[in-house]
């Protein structure tokens, strides 16, 4: 075998080797794994509550007067069957851990006879109504701090109502609900549109 055909034997598998490893070279540009700036991935992100992301506003509390025309003094007779462990809710009952509760709505605050009350409690003052102890009942200890009463609160409205409207039917002189006010006259819905009058039918021409 002379030299010419050496070379060309050569050259071919020279050829076939750069071949393979710029074809190596090129596979391992395509599929090559890049290296987050940030370790993790991306999770999908959810969707904003409105076109400027802001969170949807609270709902409007409702006022009391139109809370306690619809309680159901029943439903609070059931809904204080929790505070029993630390009240007694009958006239001239004993004091527990609590107070007695009977005739509460209306009696001045940290005044049941017998009974031992924070200093928190007694600096409070007034007397309790509707509006205050609706306050009250929804976060104690943030209406009365250093209260002794270990109660988290009613975070429901109608609840509370209940158990409001229940309380008062536990006093010799319950006190008359406060009266609901009426919507100003801008609030009311627009009358309906009155239907346009009809015009009378034509009669024939005569000939």
């Amino acid at each position: 075998m002379d030299s010419f055909e050496l070379n060309k034997i050569a050259g071919a598998v020279l050829g076939t080797l750069m071949f393979v490893l710029g074809l190596n070279i090129v596979t391992e540009k395509l599929f090559e794994n890049h290296a987050p700036k940030v370790p993790g991935y991306d999770l999908p992100q959810a969707a904003e509550a409105s076109a400027g992301g802001a969170a949807p506003a609270a709902r409007a509390a409702t006022p009391l007067p139109v809370l306690l025309a619809k309680a159901d003094a029943a439903k609070g007779e059931k809904a204080i069957a929790k505070c029993k462990t630390c009240h007694s809710f009958e006239k001239g009952g004993p004091n527990k851990i609590g107070p007695d509760l009977y005739g509460v709505l209306g009696r001045q605050v940290a005044h049941h006879e017998g009974f031992a009350y924070s200093k928190g409690m007694k600096e409070h003052g007034g007397s309790w109504n509707f509006e205050n102890l609706n306050e009250f009942l929804t976060n104690p200890k943030k209406v009365v701090p250093g209260t002794l009463m270990n109660f988290a609160g009613v975070p429901k409205e109608e609840e509370r109502a209940d158990i409001l409207a229940y309380l008062n039917t536990l006093s010799d002189s319950p006190l008359p609900a406060p009266k609901v006010e009426a919507a100003p006259a801008g609030d009311a819905a627009p009358a309906a549109d009155k239907e346009p009058a009809k015009e009378p039918a034509k009669e024939p021409a005569k000939h």
